[in-house]
């Protein structure tokens, strides 16, 4: 049975130190958590992200996961973004972003046409245009804007600790930015063929660094345990609709199978109604859904369960 539902974000993210073995210094280096800011910007959700940002500068966190950085109702002004930018740089812990599709998706210019691509560009040069986290205390990051081909694509970005490999990847939850209208979804089809060498990449890093396991952040939730197959595999999907995240879970339950650590997918995507968070696994594959919730995960190689959520403390 998973933990129970975090209440807020500030006691999502309060912590004790964590007990390490005396003595052990290779294992109090393996031995952390993290935090995970779900998307919670439903009606807005400044003053919550404020208080987590807050309660988290005494707690001995590696780093901090925030999903999105702003609700589909609030505006897409330079204005706001600043704002929330300068909100997030001021922790005193490692803040990551990782962009969720209310960001950039959704906005429009004073015509009511979609200028998201320009926003999303602009949120790229806000918010990652460093080799480094926001925050006062930085966490080094090796961004895929790194690469010639892709220098488009700075919110995409990994980082180790310990001997986990952790990463970013821009798959937002309205079915991955995937458009019905007639034509070419060229910054769907141009973020498919980027994200497919980021993934490629990563399992490749992993591999190489021969670490204990690989965690992927993302807002959409690439739903891996729903991979049809036998006869279900053979007829594809109704014409009924497009899945925007098929191409990208097929890759990810490939390099997986062929991985010999861990992989745990965590991502924002809204959970059903009275589902309560958990860390589900199927050989070692492992996917949580956090919501709009706040966890920390406490990390341990040695422990039987590598990866676990802890519960909160009013």
């Amino acid at each position: 049975m998973g933990p129970a539902r975090l209440p807020a974000f500030a006691a999502a993210l309060v912590l004790a130190a964590a007990p390490l073995c005396a003595g052990a210094a290779g294992k109090q280096d393996n031995v952390y958590r993290f935090g995970i800011i779900g998307h919670s910007f439903a009606g807005g959700g400044e003053a919550q992200l404020k208080q987590a940002i807050q309660d988290t500068g005494e707690n001995q966190l590696a780093f901090v996961v925030v999903t999105g950085i702003k609700g589909t109702q609030e505006s897409c002004t330079d204005k706001l973004y600043l704002k929330r930018r300068d909100l997030i740089a001021e922790a005193k812990k490692p803040m990551i972003v990782a962009p969720a599709g209310s960001d950039w998706t959704e906005c429009k210019n004073s015509a009511g046409r979609s200028n998201a691509i320009e926003r999303l560009n602009r949120l790229r040069e806000l918010f990652y245009g460093e080799p480094a986290s926001l925050g006062s205390k930085k966490l080094p990051l090796t961004r895929q804007s790194m690469s010639p081909r892709f220098r488009s694509y700075a919110e995409n970005a990994h980082w180790e600790v310990g001997k986990v490999l952790y990463a970013t990847l821009n798959l937002p939850a309205n079915n991955n930015h995937y458009l019905q209208a007639a034509g070419r979804n060229s910054e769907y089809e141009d973020r498919l063929v980027a994200n497919r060498f980021w993934l490629h990449r990563l399992f490749a890093i992993a591999k190489r660094d021969k670490v204990d396991a690989l965690v992927l952040f993302s807002e959409g939730d690439l739903k891996p345990f729903s991979e049809p197959t036998g006869l279900r595999a053979l007829l594809g999907r109704s014409a009924a609709g497009h899945d925007g995240f098929a191409e990208p879970r097929r890759q990810v339950l490939a390099l997986a199978q062929k991985f010999s650590g861990k992989v745990l997918l965590v991502d924002s995507a809204a959970l059903p109604k009275g589902a309560r968070p958990a860390i589900e696994w199927r050989g070692n594959l492992g996917h949580l859904t956090v919501g709009a919730n706040a966890f920390e995960i406490s990390v341990d190689p040695d422990a039987k369960a590598m990866f676990t959520l802890k519960e909160a403390t009013d």
